[in-house]
């Protein structure tokens, strides 16, 4: 399932804390996006039909919670994104980082730190 980024802002909101109106999830993401409520209301449709959020019948309002977790959506987008960019692998992408120095020393140490833990 491909969710767009305009969606995923949505996503984060029900992923923070779910589930939520589309009342509450307007008050997260409207004014920080400059937002209608109208695009709002489209944002959770399509999401609605990807089947990556779920509703729930509460008097006479829905209540929406996530039915993608936020780690099956980075996993997915994470490996798309090696897939397009680096023919699938990681390296070329650190690399690619480490030669444009947008790695900082936090970065590296964290890095190494993973690297020793996959070692053993």
């Amino acid at each position: 399932m491909k969710i767009s980024s305009a969606e995923s802002v949505v996503m984060e909101a029900l992923w923070r804390r779910s589930p939520l109106t589309s009342e509450a999830i307007m008050a997260e993401v409207r004014e920080p996006q400059g937002w209608t409520e109208g695009t709002v209301k489209v944002l959770i449709s399509r999401l609605l039909k990807k089947k990556a959020v779920g509703a729930t019948s509460e008097g006479r309002r829905y209540l929406y919670s996530p039915l993608v977790s936020r780690q099956a959506y980075v996993g997915s987008e994470s490996q798309g994104l090696l897939d397009r960019l680096f023919d699938g692998r990681l390296a070329p992408l650190v690399a690619h980082f480490s030669d444009s120095d947008k790695l900082s020393e936090q970065d590296v140490a964290e890095l190494k730190a993973l690297i020793e833990k996959i070692g053993k």
